[in-house]
């Protein structure tokens, strides 16, 4: 059972409770280990503390030593955005994949599978899915992440998701409340604002919120953006208006609210870390997301204390943090009736893994790709020269992660190379590089880097028989002797793509 330390007073252990930290490494420092003790009751994982999946089972363990009901959090979507997988990719196809082929059973299985690895390794609380619509196309941060611009698309597959996640003992964290498809502004930079009127908002970014809480979502959690239509005044995490008078009291949500990550420019360059955690519990949120970016013991010092010395001033009240203690603790109480002891996953289960548990995510993949032929189309019969036209990846994707057809491709077609290129020379230096080998060029948001539609100009220009993949949004119209677009860039979209050039 879990002990807290008997020198720890309510407030404190209250306030501690509502924390959900990161830390570096890939065992628990003890300074973490200390906290859990204080009261400490959530820890998230980034991609820096994982190395095998045996690893991150150890890890959890080493947690539920000191606290046997720890939440363990992680960020772990699938597709581009994967923590599980951060060195390999993902196993599995993001939103936008599952989206394109639009069959709900296919992502409820989808998120179950998901659900149990991670389940496997110790990991009860997942901050996904994203259940934002992508209504601007030149959204930099949310893309392949949204299942769609169509709203009962995204509403359905967002309860589908839940469901299958949730089946497998692990809660769901559907975000970013109230929508953040809307934005032309990446929230980890600057504070996005989306002036969409009321009527707007609840008929297209609430509806697949609204079915998230029918599935039963167990986490809800909040986008750093300001919306003048709920509240001219202050972000969604730090709204009043939004947290408690539409989330909890228009839509009826009564489980557990998450801030994305306070450490994100939208708030801390605004608000600083400590004043917006106090602001976003008193408006309604009871987890407090850090440690992206912060993710040592000071940082959780600073913000227990400032939340204690809240609460003492009259600033926060206090049955408000011990109401945001509770809810994070009633998750705990949920998640640890549904766990089962983590298994010691082998390589079959990690991103290298041919089991049929890595199936689904190839099949979803393969399902997901749209293949157009051209008028220069010509099978793919030898090694190609492969030019990756890379932007700069967002934060929440990062980039560590690989991505790409090339790995692949060179599986099928021994001797193919491969090169990167970015910038207004992009495309000169690909022909250059790839000599007379036939190119494929892979891209990502075409349509949103003109320096990359340039480049497919000139490649095409010359070489009329290059195959182009699109592993972003396939906003676009087809072009190439073969366009394939792959809805998303996980590593088995990138699979499933070379399967399709080499004619597999």
């Amino acid at each position: 059972m879990t002990t807290i330390a008997s020198g720890t007073d309510t407030l404190t252990r209250d306030a501690l409770a509502v924390l959900q930290p990161g830390f570096t490494g890939t065992s628990a420092p003890s300074w973490l280990l200390r906290r859990l003790g204080e009261g400490l009751a959530s820890v998230g994982l980034f991609g820096r503390n994982i190395a095998t999946p045996a690893q991150v089972a150890a890890l959890t363990a080493q947690l539920r030593a000191e606290r046997d009901d720890v939440l363990v959090a992680i960020d772990e979507e699938g597709g581009d955005v994967t923590r599980l997988e951060v060195r390999t990719g993902s196993s599995f196809p993001g939103n936008h994949a599952l989206g394109a082929v639009d069959d709900t059973a296919l992502t409820e299985a989808v998120a179950h599978e998901l659900g149990r690895r991670l389940a496997a390794c110790g990991v009860n609380l997942n901050w996904a899915p994203s259940a934002d619509i992508n209504s601007n196309v030149d959204n930099p941060v949310i893309g392949v992440r949204s299942f769609g611009a169509d709203t009962s698309l995204v509403a359905r597959h967002t309860a589908a998701y839940v469901s299958g996640l949730q089946s497998a003992g692990v809660a769901a964290c559907t975000k970013h409340f109230p929508g953040h498809g809307d934005t032309a502004v990446d929230s980890h930079h600057a504070m996005p604002r989306i002036d969409a009127e009321l009527p707007v908002l609840e008929s297209r970014e609430l509806v697949p919120f609204r079915a998230a809480i029918e599935a039963g979502t167990r986490a809800v959690m909040s986008a750093h953006i300001l919306v003048p239509a709920l509240d001219p005044v202050h972000p969604a995490t730090l709204s009043r208006r939004i947290l408690t008078g539409l989330l909890r009291e228009e839509l009826g949500y009564d489980g557990l609210i998450v801030t994305d990550g306070m450490e994100m420019q939208a708030i801390s360059a605004t608000y600083g870390i400590e004043r917006g955690s106090v602001l976003a519990i008193a408006a309604g949120a009871d987890a407090i997301c850090v440690g992206g970016g912060l993710s040592d013991e000071p940082t959780v010092l600073r913000l227990r204390d400032a939340l204690v010395a809240a609460v003492r001033s009259g600033e926060l009240p206090e049955e408000r943090l011990a109401d945001a203690a509770a809810r994070v603790r009633a998750l705990a109480a949920w998640t640890a009736s549904t766990q089962t002891t983590p298994s010691t996953p082998s390589s079959a289960g990690s991103a290298a893994g041919s089991d049929a548990s890595t199936d689904v995510g190839l099949v979803a993949a393969r399902r997901a790709l749209k293949v157009t032929r051209g008028a220069h189309f010509a099978p793919v019969t030898e090694a190609p020269y492969v030019a990756a036209f890379t932007p700069v990846a967002n934060i929440a994707v990062g980039d560590e992660t690989p991505w790409g057809v090339a790995a692949e491709l060179r599986r099928l077609l021994p001797g193919t190379e491969t090169g990167s290129f970015t910038g207004e020379r992009a495309g000169a230096e690909a022909l250059a590089a790839a000599g007379s080998r036939r190119v494929v060029a892979v891209v990502r948001d075409a349509h949103r880097h003109t320096w990359m539609a340039e480049a497919l100009d000139i490649l095409l220009a010359a070489r009329p028989d290059t195959v182009v993949v699109e592993m972003g949004v396939p906003q676009s119209p087809p072009r190439g002797a073969l366009h394939i677009a792959t809805h998303g860039a996980a590593r088995v979209c990138g699979l499933a793509a070379a399967e399709a050039i080499a004619g597999a």
